[in-house]
């Protein structure tokens, strides 16, 4: 549609709003790219929804115009493959805890010689059945790849894992790593601080763009002012919970 993809315009130094879909509802997902919000977060990992599914949501998304990112169950190189395959081209993978890890990462979604994805495409939807004859040769650069750190022991590692070449944004888990020490749900606990700030400073000498979620810490606006360029804020399923209950609050008799 004319656009530059969320690759471009993250690595451009544009600061980036996206809405994570955990309905994985194809319309809801079709009604969300249109209410302006810069990408959508499918969460396969929390969320229902079958790799059909997937692809159902992918459809919405590229018919509204939206980039799509894909949180993948796990760091497994056959559900990368298999989803990459179905014409996923920004993906997040989910507790990154070391250099190894992030980079098995990268080579599961990078055909050789640079990684292991097995080749297929030309029968897949990611070339558009065919169509798109050089997508193996422009793949490696147009795939976007956010690896969550989500962990102390992630923390320990994260300039190790901000180093990977193809992790093109580190991605701190700020509520798995408050659970890690303990401390679930506490996200605003000055030894929760703590970690994410050792974290942050050593991601960001990687002069890599980093992403995280609001939370207790930081708000969506503060996290913009203090360097984020990548939010994924709302939620599908909470911004439905909340206009219903404002709803059922406002109207409902006796309520």
């Amino acid at each position: 549609m004319g656009k530059r993809s969320l690759k471009a315009r993250i690595v451009a130094g544009e600061p980036v709003y996206g809405v994570w879909l955990a309905l994985a509802d194809a319309d809801v997902a079709e009604l969300l790219a249109h209410a302006g919000y810069d990408f959508l977060v499918l969460d396969q990992e929390h969320g229902p929804g079958s790799l059909e599914t997937a692809i159902d949501v992918m459809r919405a998304a590229e018919a509204a115009g939206t980039d799509l990112v894909v949180r993948v169950p796990w760091n497994d190189p056959v559900y990368l493959k298999r989803i990459l395959d179905a014409g996923a081209t920004s993906i997040m993978v989910p507790m990154l805890e070391d250099a190894e890890a992030a980079a098995a990462a990268v080579a599961a979604c990078r055909y050789p010689p640079a990684g292991t994805r097995g080749y297929a495409a030309a029968s897949q939807r990611c070339t558009r059945w065919g169509k798109d004859a050089a997508y193996a040769e422009r793949w490696q650069d147009d795939l976007l790849i956010m690896g969550q750190l989500e962990s102390a022991t992630a923390v320990e590692n994260a300039a190790a894992i901000a180093a990977v070449d193809g992790i093109d944004v580190p991605f701190i888990g700020i509520n798995d790593m408050a659970g890690s020490i303990g401390l679930l749900g506490q996200t605003d606990h000055p030894e929760v601080r703590a970690l994410v700030e050792r974290c942050e400073a050593a991601l960001q000498a990687s002069g890599k763009p980093l992403g995280t979620v609001p939370s207790g810490m930081r708000t969506t606006p503060e996290l913009f002012q203090a360097g984020y360029g990548v939010v994924a804020g709302a939620v599908d399923s909470m911004l439905l919970r909340a206009a219903a209950l404002a709803d059922v609050a406002a109207n409902r008799p006796g309520a």
